[in-house]
């Protein structure tokens, strides 16, 4: 595998674990209701677990709620099991026929709680990406060693990788950044 093509399969795999991260974290409450909250919740829906997004239209119809209006009225409570079964720990009201969720102010130390969670998942983060820059050295190596590339493209390759690591690590503590201070400022 050529030097470059070693660097982009990186740089795909870093940037899919960045887009990862960004997922979890917006499954991070705040004080305000965002449909992110619950759009990957999994519903038991005919015996298979399915996202609630690709079976309900999720709304904001006031910061402080979400409307979830089940397509197929007769999983109304499948949805509210999945929601009591998820750690959101929000009960859902059954308004006719959707299902409401009312999202109360968070307490100070609940809002360092999830400070704190969203930056063990910026390190989770952080590792998948060194993670991928330590398997793509090791394939670099063997290159090397199989003598399809130089010793000066090993030590290049090498120090394109912690370029890009450092890029993507940084974009990891920006969205951590970005996500601690939602959290504290609602």
């Amino acid at each position: 595998m050529p030097l470059q093509q070693v660097i982009n399969d990186s740089k795909t795999k870093m940037s899919k674990a960045v887009e990862h991260l960004h997922d979890e974290l917006k499954g991070i409450r705040t004080g305000r209701a965002n449909t992110g909250l619950v759009e990957n919740i999994k519903v038991e829906y005919y015996g298979t677990p399915t996202p609630l997004k690709q079976m309900a239209t999720l709304a904001v119809p006031q910061p402080d709620m979400i409307a979830i209006k089940p397509f197929d009225p007769a999983a109304l409570k499948d949805i509210e099991k999945a929601i009591k079964t998820s750690d959101l720990s929000i009960a859902p009201v059954i308004d006719g026929k959707m299902v409401r969720l009312n999202i109360p102010p968070l307490s100070e130390e609940r809002r360092k709680q999830l400070v704190s969670q969203a930056k063990q998942s910026g390190e989770q983060g952080k590792v998948s990406i060194r993670n991928i820059r330590r398997d793509s050295i090791k394939t670099l190596e063997k290159e090397q060693k199989d003598k399809l590339i130089t010793e000066d493209d090993l030590e290049k390759g090498k120090k394109q990788l912690d370029d890009i690591t450092k890029e993507y690590t940084d974009k990891v503590d920006e969205q951590v950044k970005l996500k601690s201070d939602e959290i504290m400022l609602d």
